[in-house]
């Protein structure tokens, strides 16, 4: 994304938040819609010219978006009103003719139902139409539009509202790569906000599929401008800079069915329409996006959504919250009615036979003593491969939130009837403790944290469960929990513990709870002099209690 976009974006931004837009969710949502109306002027623009090549009547294909009697609403019709004219009609004509086209175009009228045009200044709408008519999405490549739009989420990570913020690149990265999605799985986040997970997961298969894939910086390929410095340059100053991979994909034998394994449920239709959008602009068109409560069974899901499994789940889901007994799914495994028990069921209920699921959890899940923990625990350790434990930084979510969490990583058994029970009670449980996520800790500088290549232990982290995996996950990296260390060892980031071990102690999940310990290194110093002086101390004691003794009865 080059700098005359950036500054577009900015100038987009800066108009808005003067007309009174600052919510920073119905800013990203407000732009999506005019984005929307543009690339698909833009798309009509291609198909007519398809049309016109092959010797087709342009207006009369039933290919088109927007036949005859309804070019009036294409953006280039009527970007050039002004004043009243301009709000009234994009808010009374456009968005309800978008909305209209639930048979010939059912996921853009998904997109624009219920839409509502919230830039009520026409001068300030007029402003933002004409900045986005001056960007061609047509001569942008995907990655420079998903630039685009992950440029503007940006703004979301300058507030937490509703409980909205994005999971940070290094550990959404993490967990791709930990589930390892590859072309054909199906992939799913039943929280999906802004829908990072799936784009993250389609950017790994992609790099996967690529002749010449590339490595990029966690921070953005920028952060080497900004730094003058090649990324080979850059990993010899700072060995642990954590990168992911990109590519174009030109291998992927059929692009449709990538796009239609993708899944995302969210139960904000804002956060529903930021996440299409962002697909959209990463090129990905047709994934299987939409709103609704996926812990309830009236909450907008259809028996097909509640009896899909898929190969992959990544989620970082909402913690907070309880729903009514009578809203629950009955196929959960809890019958808890806190969400981060019914999200963690939902997954696992979810999970295809075989499937690998990622998903952030708050550290009380792991240890809480309720009856609904334990049970959950017990049937996620009994009934899955529960493959690792990740514990990360306290402050892995600030400015935001401060909650301790952990990221767990399990799989699905290929068949309940053919598992071996006896190879299932020897497995291990993978624990990692991150004390360094590549970003300070402590500090918060414009809105985030400022960023620290140098430390950074989720490199490792990968390294380590790149050759777990390589052993079918039956030789974890680490020493065994609760080991006694040497003096002068050095305290490990990782152990494993055995599942005989995790029963024993209630299916406590929590990494400290198994983390080996160090012993103290034994005194130099002569015994013989230790005791003397011991005995000296203990006759210097004995002499103040005799005089202390003498002075009580004196008083008597």
């Amino acid at each position: 994304m080059n700098q005359a976009i950036r500054r577009k974006l900015d100038r987009i931004t800066d108009i808005l938040w003067a007309g009174g837009v600052t919510n920073p969710v119905t800013y990203i949502e407000q732009i999506s819609y005019l984005i929307y109306l543009k690339l698909l002027d833009e798309e009509e623009s291609s198909r007519e010219l398809k049309a016109r090549l092959m010797g087709e009547q342009a207006n009369g294909g039933a290919e088109l978006l927007f036949p005859q009697q309804a070019e009036r609403y294409r953006w280039s019709k009527w970007r050039f009103k002004s004043g009243n004219e301009l709000r009234d009609y994009v808010r009374d004509e456009v968005f309800p003719y978008m909305a209209s086209l639930v048979k010939e175009e059912p996921q853009i009228a998904e997109y624009f139902r219920d839409a509502v045009l919230e830039i009520i200044d026409p001068n300030v709408l007029k402003q933002v139409v004409d900045e986005i008519d001056g960007i061609d999405f047509a001569r942008l490549g995907s990655d420079v539009k998903g630039d685009i739009f992950e440029y503007m989420l940006t703004h979301l990570g300058q507030s937490a509202l509703n409980g909205q913020f994005r999971t940070p690149r290094q550990i959404r990265t993490m967990m791709v790569e930990m589930v390892d999605p590859d072309f054909g799985d199906s992939v799913c986040d039943p929280a999906c906000g802004t829908g990072g997970f799936l784009i993250d997961a389609i950017s790994y298969v992609l790099a996967k599929y690529s002749t010449e894939p590339t490595e990029v910086p966690i921070y953005g390929e920028e952060w080497l401008d900004e730094r003058g410095q090649t990324l080979e340059e850059a990993r010899k100053a700072n060995p642990n800079l954590q990168v992911y991979r990109k590519g174009p994909g030109e291998k992927i034998p059929d692009w449709g069915i990538l796009e239609q394994s993708m899944y995302g449920i969210d139960v904000s239709r804002q956060m529903m329409r930021i996440a299409m959008m962002n697909l959209v602009l990463h090129g990905i068109r047709h994934a299987r996006v939409r709103r609704a409560n996926t812990l309830s069974e009236m909450g907008g899901l259809s028996e097909d959504d509640l009896n899909r499994k898929y190969k992959v789940i990544l989620s970082n889901p909402p913690f907070a919250g309880q729903l009514p007994k009578e809203s629950i799914r009955k196929d959960l495994p809890t019958n808890s009615k806190k969400s981060e028990l019914l999200f963690l069921g939902v997954m696992m209920v979810s999970l295809a036979p075989g499937g690998r699921c990622a998903v952030v959890v708050p550290e009380g899940l792991l240890f809480g003593s309720t009856s609904a923990h334990v049970e959950l625990r017990r049937k996620l350790v009994e009934d899955y491969d529960l493959l690792a434990v990740v514990s990360l930084p306290a402050g892995v979510f600030k400015p935001y939130a401060g909650v301790k969490t952990a990221v767990i990583v399990f799989q699905r058994p290929l068949s309940e009837a053919k598992r071996d029970k006896k190879a299932h009670q020897e497995r291990k449980i993978w624990f990692y403790d991150i004390e360094f996520d590549g970003y300070d800790p402590n500090k918060i500088q414009g809105g985030g944290r400022p960023e620290t290549p140098e430390r950074n232990d989720i490199p490792e982290l990968l390294r380590l469960w790149a050759a777990y995996r390589q052993s079918g996950f039956t030789n974890p990296p680490g020493v065994e929990a609760n080991s006694v260390l040497e003096a002068g060892s050095v305290v490990p980031r990782c152990w494993w513990a055995s599942l005989t071990t995790v029963q024993g102690n209630d299916y406590n999940l929590a990494a400290g709870r198994y983390k080996p310990q160090v012993a103290e290194k034994a005194p130099d110093d002569d015994p013989v002099e230790l005791i003397r002086e011991t005995i000296a101390l203990e006759r210097s004691i004995i002499e103040g209690l005799e005089q202390l003794l003498h002075e009580v009865e004196a008083d008597q």
